[in-house]
């Protein structure tokens, strides 16, 4: 398939939001599993607090309803980052290699395409039924049956619906998981998604007994003192474009396993790093490379609103939204840099937006 034509399939795709058959199938994929059904859990490699929120989140509330065995994963390496090491829920993780590997229901939380599933990728054709909960806009609806809601602010917004209509009672852990999923994806109610249904929910979430200070602090706040040296030198190499983008600005940079190794780091340390990067006042559009192997590297992006970061991802493999999105690259930094402008140059500033360096023309 042709990058236009994948362009063309998620946008078809964005349009749509779940209906009322989509939530009976989605209800009936649970409620007539056999009493001993397995259903297996997963979220994507390197997850974030939506992804591992919602993931929890949902699977205690499934285990409140009394659906057992239940399990959760996410492949590659079996690693919680630290400031979700004491969210409720985590006895239900286990190691990719453990998972069930005939599954009775698999359900996928906040994955846009099957590729962010890598080795768990095969259960979907074993499992007897996949289930998919997202909000991408650029989400390929690969399960059987997907609830994808690109209006959402987070994939924890669909999970706590189809929690509601399961009727599972919301009880202070369930909360918690929802909460982080919500608070991480919104940025912390700083980003456009914030929208008035968020703060309804939020409240809902807070209504169990939350401390949302104390969650804040353990989710944005704390760091490692390595992870300040490290970021450091990583912000030190930033690059401005301010011509980039048709005018309305580029700030990018990288962060190589070298610089994890130096500071003693785990990789998951540099996933808030991008919102170092984009607060650049000069410019519309940012990314971050963080190395993953040799020639390997996770790409975030972000926009201020006058571009679509997702046609970016989606035309480079990835996927997202059109204000934050993401992909795998390959080869040198110039390499991926290079692509990266390229296609941005191929109608990714929306038509009529203006940027920070228009704006201040």
């Amino acid at each position: 398939m042709t990058g236009g034509a994948l362009l063309a399939d998620v946008a078809t795709a964005a349009a749509a939001q779940p209906t009322e058959t989509e939530w009976a199938a989605a209800l009936a994929a649970v409620t007539e599993l056999p009493t001993d059904g397995r259903v297996l859990l997963i979220c994507h490699v390197n997850p974030d607090g939506d992804a591992l929120g919602s993931m929890l989140g949902f699977g205690l509330g499934l285990r409140r309803l009394g659906v057992r065995p239940l399990q959760a994963t996410f492949p590659g390496r079996p690693e919680v980052p630290e400031p979700f090491r004491t969210m409720p829920g985590l006895d239900l993780l286990v190691p990719a290699s453990e998972a069930y590997p005939d599954p009775d229901l698999v359900i996928c939380f906040d994955i846009a395409a099957v590729s962010r599933l890598g080795d768990l990728v095969d259960r979907l054709d074993r499992a007897g039924a996949s289930l998919v909960l997202d909000h991408h806009a650029s989400n390929t609806r690969f399960g059987r049956i997907n609830l994808v809601d690109p209006d959402a602010a987070a994939t924890s917004v669909v999970v706590e619906q189809l929690l509601d209509r399961l009727g599972a009672p919301l009880d202070r852990e369930i909360a918690e998981c929802l909460y982080i999923a919500l608070a991480t994806d919104t940025g912390s109610f700083r980003f456009d998604m914030t929208t008035p249904a968020v703060h309804e929910m939020a409240a809902r979430l807070l209504a169990t007994g939350l401390r949302p200070g104390e969650i804040s602090r353990r989710i944005f706040d704390t760091r490692p003192y390595g992870a300040v040296r490290l970021y450091g030198d990583v912000l030190a190499r930033t690059q401005l474009e301010p011509l980039a983008v048709d005018g309305l600005g580029l700030v990018w940079t990288y962060a190589t396993l070298e610089d994890l190794d130096r500071h003693g780091q785990r990789p998951y340390t540099l996933e808030p790093l991008i919102d170092s990067v984009r607060c650049t006042a000069e410019a519309d559009v940012s990314f971050v490379l963080k190395q993953v192997a040799e020639a390997e590297w996770a790409v975030s992006m972000r926009s201020k609103g006058a571009t679509d970061v997702s046609r970016v991802a989606v035309a480079l493999g990835g996927g997202g939204h059109r204000l934050a999105a993401g992909f795998t690259a390959y080869g040198s930094v110039p390499d991926v840099v290079d692509a990266i402008r390229a296609e941005l140059g191929r109608g990714a500033v929306d038509p009529g937006q203006t940027g920070p360096n228009l704006q201040d023309q």
